[in-house]
């Protein structure tokens, strides 16, 4: 696990949470936001590998729209094979390398 410089205190751990669960809900269908751009809007732009464990180990955050969060090429999640089908079913659609268009899904909360 990454050592990070800016550390958080237990109280803005819980923040950054429930930040995270709350951006992603307000993900529309059919678009995507990275999980750089949901570590950036809870206010730790460093930490977007806390936002894929806060989706990975929250209870009830499978309830979400986690499968609209991707990495800043557009590349779905290793090893989850319904990634790419949930994101086709509701009409992203991908590159020719599989990745994305991010030109046309990409997704920032209005804040």
């Amino acid at each position: 696990m990454k050592d990070y410089p800016d550390k958080m205190t237990p109280e803005e751990v819980r923040r950054f949470q429930d930040d995270v669960l709350n951006i992603v809900s307000q993900i529309p269908r059919g678009k995507v936001t990275t999980y750089g751009t949901i570590a950036a809007w809870a206010g730790w732009p460093s930490h977007s590998r806390m936002v894929g464990r806060t989706l990975r180990y929250t209870p009830g955050a499978e309830q979400l729209p986690c499968h609209r969060v991707v990495n800043k090429e557009g590349r779905t999640a290793p090893g989850w094979m319904q990634h790419r089908s949930l994101l086709a079913s509701e009409g992203v659609t991908f590159k020719s390398n599989g990745h994305v268009d991010m030109q046309r899904h990409f997704w920032e909360p209005e804040y």
